[in-house]
């Protein structure tokens, strides 16, 4: 890491710091913390960051990926889920601590006068926190990669082009019969067995059955009309 890079993190670092001494400003006076109490608390929550920050600068550089753009993935990821990690983390510390009524392990107490012991015990806690949130983000990060590519799969089915099934090809073969004016109906015919069976005629065979009556008609002679006798003008 060049020295203009060096700088800028520290600079960030200068800033995010700042903002927690405006918070220690902006809390209520009968609330606010003494300077020590605060920079115990605050240095726990730097020494975490400082282990999260090196953590994602060994993790961006593990891929032959754009490291900038892993560590950025990182840093979102740990802003969001991981902040919600820490915080059901610390809440679930605090409830086993306060079951086992270990008074130096409790987050911001620190004993009267002022024990290191406290301190130590607290960030060592802090830190076992933060190894848990960083093993579930990369884990996360790890399944956004499977979840990557399962969505281009599924997107490529949205977007591929459709088989037509048989139903379509049937239901569009309907469509240009009834366009084209051609019908069909069904007719009943007897098996040899003398059950009656249906026979799909479409609109050609229906044409060749036709001809086939009028050639018959044809060649059918036809017989003699009667000549009707009459008597005095009177059809017998």
């Amino acid at each position: 890491m060049h020295s203009f890079g060096i700088f800028l993190q520290g600079l960030l670092g200068v800033v995010a710091f700042s903002t927690l001494m405006l918070k220690r400003f902006r809390e209520p006076k009968h609330e606010r913390r003494p300077w020590r109490i605060w920079f115990l608390d605050t240095s726990k929550q730097a020494i975490g960051m400082l282990f999260i920050h090196f953590a994602n600068v060994y993790l961006a550089d593990l891929t032959e990926e754009d490291p900038c753009s892993l560590y950025l993935i990182n840093f979102l990821l740990d802003a969001t889920v991981g902040m919600l990690l820490i915080y059901a983390g610390v809440r679930a510390v605090s409830v086993v601590v306060e079951w086992q009524q270990w008074e130096a392990l409790r987050f911001g107490e620190y004993g009267d006068p002022l024990q290191c012991g406290a301190w130590v015990g607290q960030c060592a806690l802090y830190i076992v926190i933060m190894i848990f949130e960083k093993s579930v983000v990369f884990i996360v990060l790890l399944i956004l990669q499977w979840k990557k590519a399962l969505m281009f799969w599924v997107v490529d089915n949205f977007l591929m082009r459709k088989g037509k099934t048989k139903a379509k090809l049937e239901e569009r073969g309907a469509n240009q019969d009834s366009r084209n004016g051609s019908k069909v109906r069904y007719r009943r015919a007897a098996s040899h067995d003398e059950s009656e069976s249906e026979i799909l005629i479409s609109a050609d065979d229906e044409m060749e059955e036709s001809d086939v009556e009028e050639d018959l008609r044809r060649l059918t002679p036809l017989k003699p009309a009667k000549k009707k006798k009459h008597r005095f003008g009177l059809p017998v």
